[in-house]
């Protein structure tokens, strides 16, 4: 199994997913072949124990270990992808993992951060370092855009354009979309491009560096992010994700079209999108239980 696990990967990525998705499925995939181990004893797991016995057993192994019913359901999505796969490759007769499914997943409404403390945010004068500089810039794009954290580490010079204020991102499944870009953020951009030291030129040079003139690490920038969020809001999850939720209902709350917000985010469905309009109704109930007075 872990040749058959290891060929698949090999596959995935051949398909141009991002990096963190091939990492997510290989610490799954590791994970279900571990389990297979347990069930093989002392022999060394093969296609044979892959059985739709053996992944209701890893399944169940799951939920009794308390695992969310959203990892539960990425783990079976992982194993499933690998039964289809080897079914295709001949590897296995019969797909165990036909009709099995997961859990349903926990109603949970994203966090996003109110407009009182997107002000406070970036009310502060910009510090006139450069370090500080491109900080500012990078929270500017990530509200103004809502673009993934991926695709923010992956922009380059060329692929933003100041003077027509948009900016061509590569989303998932190397798909590409262009993202108008606020004036808030191009004037950041501007004044933190200004002040680089390293200043590379050319082609596919990155736009966010650190002090070497080397892109910024995805890290870097979820310490940063948590941060500066931590300063203006005590929610828990404080990520560069957060921020492409605001965006997402404060614009939904401001009227937006929920298509042209699926196209902005570059969401391939429009049920991933809509979870934003569940965020908008709460808040809607939240006020008319406030203020009616028969609520």
């Amino acid at each position: 199994m872990a040749t058959l696990i290891g060929r698949f990967l090999d596959d995935l990525e051949g398909r141009n997913l991002s990096e963190h998705t091939i990492a997510g499925y290989r610490r799954d995939l590791e994970q279900f072949e571990c389990f297979l181990r347990d069930i093989a004893r002392d022999e060394r797991p093969t296609s044979a124990h892959f059985t739709a016995t053996s992944v209701r057993r890893f399944v169940a192994s799951l939920s009794a270990a308390k695992y969310a019913r959203r990892s539960v359901q990425r783990k079976l999505a992982a194993v499933k992808s690998l039964a289809r796969h080897l079914v295709v490759q001949g590897q296995l007769a019969v797909n165990p993992t036909a009709g099995l499914s997961a859990p349903k997943a926990e109603k949970r409404l994203p966090s996003f951060l109110t407009m009182k403390e997107i002000d406070l945010l970036f009310e502060a004068q910009a510090d006139p370092r450069p370090s500080e500089l491109r900080d500012r810039a990078i929270l500017e794009l990530l509200y103004s855009t809502g673009i993934r954290l991926s695709e923010l580490t992956g922009l380059t010079k060329d692929r933003i354009d100041l003077s027509g204020g948009l900016v061509r991102v590569m989303g998932k499944g190397g798909k590409e979309r262009i993202v108008p870009v606020g004036r808030a953020a191009v004037k950041a951009i501007r004044s933190y491009l200004r002040a680089r030291t390293d200043a590379p030129s050319g082609r596919g040079q990155p736009l966010f560096t650190n002090g070497r003139g080397a892109p910024l690490s995805a890290r870097t920038i979820q310490r940063m992010v948590a941060k500066r969020l931590g300063q203006v809001s005590e929610a828990r999850q404080l990520s560069p994700h957060v921020l492409r939720h605001t965006f997402a209902t404060h614009m939904l709350n401001a009227g937006a079209d929920l298509r042209a917000v699926q196209e902005l985010l570059g969401h391939a469905s429009l049920s991933s999108t809509q979870v934003y309009t569940h965020v908008s109704t709460e808040r809607l109930k939240k006020i008319y239980r406030k203020s009616h007075p028969r609520a």
